[in-house]
């Protein structure tokens, strides 16, 4: 780490995907750099690295965030949880994860992983009630494939699917 000194370094325990990590920082690294460089999850994308496409997408603490603007340091005692989590057990798919499938809501793929992970949130926080509120609440998402009619289709049948079961 270039110019930090151990003494500067941060340790930081925290829960990524329900698996414990105990990880000593440099307080300038993104929580977006520490998942993909250091912990190899690298299905959460680093796209314009300033919080405004949305393809960085995880859950801290249950909330989504933009990991390229969150420091690393600020997921101390915190549940991280990224695309790589969003599998069942058995590693089947995710609802939402085969609603995108069954709508072709990807097609490069690039910002799909954020996407899913802001719909899971739209659909937590009962944001899915619609398909304009599912629009707004996924905004922050950018597809430059213009798949958005597949990922709003993909949401709302996830939601359903959710409210049935």
């Amino acid at each position: 780490m270039c110019g930090v000194s151990t003494n500067d370094l941060v340790d930081v325990t925290c829960t990524v995907n329900g698996e414990p990590v105990r990880l000593r920082l440099d307080p300038r690294e993104s929580l977006l750099d520490v998942l993909r460089e250091r912990l190899a999850l690298t299905g959460t994308k680093k796209g314009c690295d300033q919080g405004h496409c949305g393809a960085c997408t995880v859950h801290l603490a249950g909330r989504r965030v933009v990991s390229c603007l969150t420091p690393a340091v600020q997921v101390d005692g915190q549940d991280v949880r990224t695309i790589e989590g969003v599998a069942g057990p058995d590693g089947g798919l995710h609802p939402l994860q085969q609603a995108f499938v069954d709508n072709d809501a990807l097609q490069c793929g690039y910002c799909t992983p954020g996407q899913i992970m802001s719909g899971l949130a739209c659909i937590a926080e009962g944001h899915a009630v619609d398909d304009d509120q599912i629009r707004e609440y996924l905004s922050g998402n950018v597809c430059r494939c213009g798949a958005y009619i597949g990922i709003v289709a993909a949401v709302r049948q996830a939601a359903g699917a959710a409210r049935e079961g």
